[in-house]
């Protein structure tokens, strides 16, 4: 078991983090061409860039979305920051990264961090209830739309039990292996995965901001070159 967990915390672990790290790399280098691409061949190249601004600080901080879908937007949100926020902040997690680095950084209060898994997790089943049970958003569904709530689900009750061992009913070293395992499987997941989009974000909204950018006359060249230009829109 020992040789196990060294492996998953050791070289598996290394292995995921970098496949995660250039793959977000990758990604970022193709956003940027993308939208480099997009502006050379802008006939309109002003950029309303407090608009980008605040269209990324909505998706961000989507208060207004509370609103609107009051229980969904509520339960993703919560996922979003606690799954930034948990492996980074985490007390523990800084100290196997002082331990293998020499660096650190401060680290959240226990209870928060208590709390914020215990939210993490509420919110990853209630996001694939909610789809599951919506037929709008089941018929927009994908497997991994299920599949990966259900893995971050995994990687913060075992990191719960993990922190908590007398609310274990399991062999603490089995624990920390299916741990350190499936948050292996979570990181070579992100670059491939709807989870990129939490670091691609603001490029995703600076190049969809370029692409819907049309010069002031395309209206009237498409209405030409679909034959209807003495038609009224």
């Amino acid at each position: 078991m020992n040789a196990w967990l060294d492996f998953a915390r050791g070289p598996l672990f290394w292995t995921a983090f970098a496949f995660m790290v250039l793959g977000l790399a990758r990604q970022w280098l193709l956003t940027v061409a993308d939208a480099a691409r997009v502006w050379k061949r802008a006939g309109d190249r002003t950029l309303p860039a407090r608009a980008v601004a605040r269209n990324t600080l909505k998706w961000l901080v989507p208060l207004g979305r509370l609103r609107e879908r009051r229980l969904y937007s509520l339960t993703t949100l919560v996922l979003h920051v606690g799954v930034i926020l948990v492996p980074l902040f985490l007390a523990g997690h800084i100290d196997l990264w002082r331990q293998g680095t020499g660096l650190s950084w401060p680290a959240l209060p226990n209870g928060l961090a208590t709390v914020l898994t215990v939210a993490v997790v509420l919110a990853a089943l209630a996001v694939v209830v909610q789809r599951a049970a919506v037929r709008e958003a089941r018929s927009l569904s994908r497997f991994q739309d299920y599949a990966i709530p259900v893995l971050i689900a995994l990687v913060f009750v075992t990191g719960f039990l993990v922190m908590h061992p007398q609310w274990n009913p399991v062999a603490a070293d089995a624990t920390l292996l299916v741990h350190a395992l499936s948050a292996d499987v979570l990181l070579v997941l992100v670059p491939v995965s709807k989870l990129s989009h939490m670091v691609l974000l603001p490029l995703t909204q600076l190049v969809s901001e370029l692409a819907w950018h049309f010069p002031p006359d395309a209206g009237s060249r498409v209405a030409v070159t679909l034959g209807k230009e003495k038609e009224p829109v």
